[in-house]
């Protein structure tokens, strides 16, 4: 990690891990872009290719994928979790959700889910193989949120942010170089008045105005330059993750790609491209500062809480699992849909044409 001066809005660098590091308030995000194969008809890729991996736990990037905990389907098959949420934005490809609830999501290009677990929810996350002729490129990114004492409890609750319906703007600089900004979280600033986000799950930290929680995607084009305008809170802290491009300088500094860099909150800070397109993913909340413990997918604020969130999971299942196998794929169509736990069914057209019926 580096330092820069403290006359400096860069507080400091550092390469890209897997996971990527994060700041309170957030826990955990990792990125992951696996450029799968043609399906077998089956929803994963030919068997033959699945030799040398470690399958069940599969993340060497072999010939530019992986199956992560998936056997014949990428992907997490049922797993639980409690105590914070998981911000599920992905960008390429699908993304088949089952609950412990009920309910059910097939999401891509673009939509995010936003998933509260609090007192505990068992969830799959399968990556479908859906096209036989040509590649399954997936990209996405899962952000861990923690969630503050009085909320580690609360029911389980999941949002979905379909494409279309997620603000987004494009900057131009003074040489016509454009910034595409998409608000995930947190207002927005622009010269036409703030951008308002899509409203987070009612009892996320995001969903608390002091918290300051944003969560935007950058994408810069060549040469173009932005001022990432100041943060309103107090207290807040913020990272910015560049993940593709070339070159970038941040307030005159240039960043290496596949960074991570802690900004100063409080200031406008101008970003320069280099010249190949660049992204970033922009993290940013007011810490919550309480105590963090945790294992595996239970986060909590003791280590009682935690023997307390085994005990309940070994006891109830978190509701148990009302889907015939751990890594259920929701079929060969790949229009897009949510079936809520209360029986409320969103569907959307490859057009990216939304309905919401009863």
């Amino acid at each position: 990690m580096t330092t820069p001066p403290t006359t400096s809005a860069v507080l400091s660098v550092a390469p890209l891990g897997m996971p990527w590091e994060t700041l309170d308030p957030f826990l955990f995000c990792v990125h992951h872009d696996d450029a799968y194969p043609p399906g077998n008809g089956r929803h994963g890729p030919d068997p033959a290719l699945l030799a040398g991996r470690q399958m069940g736990a599969d993340f060497s990037g072999q010939a530019g994928w992986s199956m992560y905990h998936g056997e014949q389907v990428p992907g997490f098959p049922a797993h639980p979790h409690r105590g914070f949420e998981t911000v599920t934005i992905v960008r390429q490809g699908r993304v088949d959700h089952s609950d412990s609830l009920g309910a059910g999501a097939r999401f891509g290009g673009g939509d995010v889910q936003w998933l509260t677990a609090g007192r505990g929810i068992v969830h799959a996350e399968m990556f479908p193989l859906l096209r036989t002729d040509q590649p399954n490129p997936l990209e996405l990114f899962q952000i861990w949120l923690n969630l503050p004492a009085d909320s580690k409890m609360v029911a389980p609750h999941f949002t979905m942010f379909w494409s279309q319906h997620i603000p987004r703007h494009r900057f131009a600089d003074d040489a016509g170089r454009a910034t595409e900004v998409v608000c995930i979280a947190g207002p927005l600033p622009t010269p036409d008045g703030a951008l308002q986000p899509l409203a987070p799950p009612p009892d996320s930290w995001a969903s608390r105005a002091p918290a300051d929680v944003a969560i935007w995607t950058l994408r810069l084009a060549p040469g173009a330059r932005w001022t990432l305008p100041a943060a309103a809170g107090h207290g807040t802290r913020r990272k910015l993750y560049f993940f593709a491009g070339r070159t970038l300088a941040i307030d005159g500094q240039a960043v290496p790609m596949r960074s991570g860099v802690e900004v100063k909150a409080g200031v406008a800070v101008t970003l320069v491209n280099g010249d190949e397109p660049a992204e970033l993913l922009m993290l940013q909340g007011r810490p919550i500062g309480e105590p963090v413990a945790q294992y595996g997918p239970f986060v909590m604020n003791t280590e009682q809480e935690l023997r307390q969130a085994f005990d309940d999971y070994r006891r109830t299942q978190f509701g148990g699992w009302p889907w015939p196998d751990a890594a259920p794929v929701h079929g060969d169509d790949a229009t897009r849909f949510a079936r809520h736990a209360d029986g409320k069914t969103e569907r959307h057209t490859a057009q990216d044409e939304g309905a919401a019926t009863p």
